[in-house]
């Protein structure tokens, strides 16, 4: 291991110098702007937690975690979500408030890469948690809430892809017994090869009635009418209760005036160990990674020794950053120049530009003649010379 030059930063992480930093308060603001109008308010974490409470409880597996000892020896977590902290939250500092909590973060997360070359470690996520509420209005919420964001921050041709780990779960398990075939095939579905997971599919001895079923189910744009067909015939009380909350769900999407951005593909499945329900993300035209991704948990808050349903969604800063190149509103920057004895007329000048909406920087000039080469950074230069005596402050 080679010792690291003094302006090199760790494998993964990534700065943020002031034109990227602008945008992404912008892109922030506008999100937190769409959460509160929706009820939503901000909660914060700290970047460290146990790992034995927060850790054990995210959806992240542990080989990602970045861990770290305290001085008692307690192994600690840089946290690798925000879900689970606010779970712990929830059970602690908010156990008394009444049901449901819409709380709303934004946060940096941590999570080691097996390949970490052109990947960050640190993500950046604005997001959403509805706690306390179940049903399809509950999920219809946070979807319709997710498609709102995406208008506000002017992303161009989204689509929210919609899936459902429960009714996959029981759909396939009617049809097929062995429990390994069964994993293996939902792994495949979880790192989307579609290839390996219908090649599978016929090497396990299924009807080809069957096969086509499981293909035409797990098949991006299914259609509601196509799955109220597929499992019509259902003997799964999973598979019918998760039919009839999709079909409620879209009728509050359709209450929402949203469905039309959210279509059907039961083969997305997220972490099939940790969603219980639906399971979302959203993409952006001609973008192969999801700007948001969210869905139903309501297994989560068992770590935490309560039953709470659950759902909500977080944003991908970093890739809604990509994918929509948004820019701050341009401001007018002066650049104020003064003389040492102009202090005080310098600044009062200064601060009445920005009240007026301009951005000022004030520099004390040198005895020397003539302005420094910072000065071409600003669109206009105002210059206050020596001599002319002091303005009030």
């Amino acid at each position: 291991m080679t010792k690291p030059l003094i302006f090199e930063k760790p494998t993964g992480f990534r700065d943020f110098p002031p034109p990227l930093a602008a945008r992404k308060r912008m892109m922030e603001e506008l999100i937190q702007t769409e959460f509160a109008k929706w009820g939503y308010a901000e909660v914060g974490t700290p970047t460290l937690e146990f790992y034995e409470t927060v850790g054990q409880a995210s959806a992240i597996a542990e080989s990602r975690m970045f861990k770290c000892m305290d001085r008692e020896g307690n192994t600690l977590v840089l946290r690798p979500d925000q879900t689970a902290p606010i779970a712990r939250v929830v059970t602690s500092l908010l156990k008394h408030e009444p049901l449901p909590l819409r709380l709303c973060y934004h946060a940096n997360v941590f999570r080691a890469q097996e390949n970490e070359a052109g990947r960050n470690s640190e993500f950046f996520q604005s997001g959403v948690e509805l706690v306390g509420e179940a049903g399809a209005e509950a999920d219809a919420e946070v979807i319709a809430l997710s498609v709102k964001v995406l208008t506000a921050c002017r992303v161009d041709s989204f689509q929210i892809a919609l899936g459902h780990v429960g009714l996959l779960e029981g759909f396939l398990r009617e049809r097929i017994e062995d429990d390994e075939a069964l994993t293996r095939l939902k792994e495949q579905l979880g790192a989307r090869n579609l290839v390996e997971f219908r090649k599978q599919l016929g090497e396990i001895g299924l009807k080809e009635s069957q096969r086509i079923e499981i293909e035409t189910l797990v098949q991006a744009g299914t259609t509601l009418d196509q799955i109220k067909r597929l499992t019509s015939g259902s003997r799964s009380l999973a598979v019918q209760e998760a039919g009839q909350h999709l079909e409620e769900l879209f009728e509050y999407l359709d209450a929402y005036g949203c469905a039309g951005a959210v279509t059907l593909d039961l083969g997305l499945v997220g972490s099939l160990d940790y969603y219980t329900g639906v399971y979302f993300e959203g993409y952006a035209a001609g973008q192969g990674f999801p700007l948001l991704s969210g869905g139903r948990y309501d297994g989560l808050y068992r770590h935490f020794r309560r039953f709470l349903p659950a759902t909500g969604f977080a944003v991908q800063l970093d890739h809604l950053l990509a994918a929509r190149p948004l820019r701050p509103e341009p401001r007018e920057t002066i650049g104020l120049f003064y003389q040492a004895d102009r202090k005080k007329e310098a600044l009062s000048q200064a601060r009445q530009l920005r009240e007026e909406g301009y951005a000022v920087a004030t520099h004390l000039l040198a005895e020397e003649d003539g302005l420094p080469e910072i000065a071409k950074r600003y669109d206009r230069v105002v210059t206050l010379p020596e001599g002319k005596g002091e303005g009030g402050c």
